[in-house]
């Protein structure tokens, strides 16, 4: 199987509030909406907000109130565009679960939640590089 990933798709409770966030919030723009669903080109990958309870029905899983273990990433060229993230994510409505902080690997990294809970990384990471297309290499 070809490693890689298509789409993140993130069940929310109130696709409105979830738009307003990532779209005047964050500064998004949608790619493709259509009933229920709304998908945001980001580079080399997609990002989709779906009802939960839709999403839920969709995936036969519970929705059961426990922390998926999963994080989404947003890894940045410096520590201050760590910063400026952060920053515009809490002005935006977000939960800060985790100051920007050096972190062990040598790296700087923090932790926002969006308003659905769902738990973002924003990451700068020396050994790698953010291309001019915005994708990484590893």
């Amino acid at each position: 199987m070809e490693q890689r990933v298509s789409l993140i798709t993130l069940g929310v409770d109130d696709l409105d509030r979830a738009r307003r966030f990532y779209e005047q919030g964050l500064g998004w723009s949608p790619a493709h909406t259509a009933d229920g669903v709304v998908f945001y080109q980001l580079a080399g990958i997609g990002l989709a907000l779906f009802g939960r309870a839709d999403l839920a029905e969709d995936a036969r899983r519970p929705i059961d109130g426990r922390f998926s273990g999963i994080t989404i990433a947003i890894n940045q060229r410096t520590e201050a565009e760590v910063d400026a993230v952060l920053a515009q994510a809490r002005s935006a409505g977000a939960t800060i679960l985790k100051p920007a902080e050096r972190v062990f690997w040598g790296g700087y990294s923090g932790y926002f939640a969006d308003p659905d809970g769902h738990v973002w990384e924003v990451a700068h990471n020396p050994q790698w590089t953010i291309n001019d297309d915005g994708t990484l290499t590893i």
